[in-house]
């Protein structure tokens, strides 16, 4: 849990306020509530393989979006929502794009706190990848063609499946809007749920903890974001970019919670930049 001490450089309040996306934009249920209705509207259009168990935990499920014709790439979307809210219901909203694409598309759930610690829930991401890995050729996806992305806490979740990735499954990976340091965020309301001390702030930090070797990354952030939320994405870019080629893109029009919804549209900055990182993994 928090100290109870204010973090260098900010009050309290201030700190909250930092961490608080919501904080910039006119209405946080408006967005929960799209989520859910696009969502469901791509389930409609395209009926998915739902609930595929990746681990052990009841919460480790999966909803899976197949392509015809076989040896496809995936998209595996790993939501946000501070570790402790959302779901992979609300999470499909993408499919669509992907499918046009010819590219198959997963909403992955996972355990939230505070009934699953951080650790439990980055394990959780971690079993998904190799699961999905092993049983892709079983929904005619190739496995070295699976690609994460994840927005806010998701960002962080995907940044912390790329450090335990030993065996390269992840091809390529996308981080919109995501908190890499989590240090600052232990002084904060969102603790309350998570239960941090500083060492398991340290070790779910991925800033900390790059590899040498990292696959093609994407890293974006919306215009409307709260200046701790661009200092952690100029951050991780920075650091990024002494490991591996990066594309990074802040997207002005967009803020921290609709910018997810141009991850597969080829008409859009961030659309574009995805599909040609995928589309650029030889197949076959």
């Amino acid at each position: 849990m928090s100290n109870g001490n204010s973090y260098p450089g900010f009050s309290r309040s201030d700190l909250d306020r930092e961490y608080s996306p919501s904080s910039v934009v006119p209405s946080l249920p408006f967005y929960l509530n799209e989520y859910a209705t696009l969502s469901a509207a791509a389930r409609d259009k395209h009926t998915p393989l739902a609930d595929l168990h990746y681990g052990a935990s009841p919460e480790a499920r999966l909803d899976l979006f197949p392509v015809e014709g076989g040896a496809s790439a995936l998209e595996v979307f790993v939501h946000g929502g501070y570790w402790q809210e959302v779901t992979k219901e609300q999470s499909a909203f993408a499919a669509p794009d992907f499918i046009a694409e010819g590219i198959a598309f997963a909403a992955l759930g996972y355990g939230l706190a505070p009934a699953h610690s951080l650790d439990e829930i980055v394990t959780m991401v971690c079993e998904a990848v190799t699961w999905l890995h092993t049983n892709a050729p079983r929904f005619g996806i190739d496995p070295r063609r699976i690609h994460l992305s994840g927005s806010s806490a998701g960002a962080h979740l995907v940044a912390m499946a790329l450090i335990r990735d030993d065996a390269r499954r992840i091809a390529g990976a996308t981080l919109l809007s995501g908190i890499y340091d989590l240090e600052p965020l232990r002084h904060t309301y969102v603790n309350d749920a998570l239960g941090l001390d500083a060492d398991a702030a340290l070790r779910n930090s991925p800033i900390h903890h790059l590899p040498e070797r990292l696959p093609p990354i994407v890293i974006a952030r919306g215009g409307g974001e709260t200046g701790e939320f661009i200092r952690q994405h100029d951050t991780m870019t920075a650091l990024l970019r002494r490991h591996n080629a990066v594309t990074e893109l802040v997207c002005p029009t967009r803020n921290h919670f609709d910018l997810p919804y141009d991850l597969g549209n080829p008409h859009t900055a961030l659309g574009k930049a995805v599909l040609t990182r995928i589309d650029d993994i030889e197949e076959g």
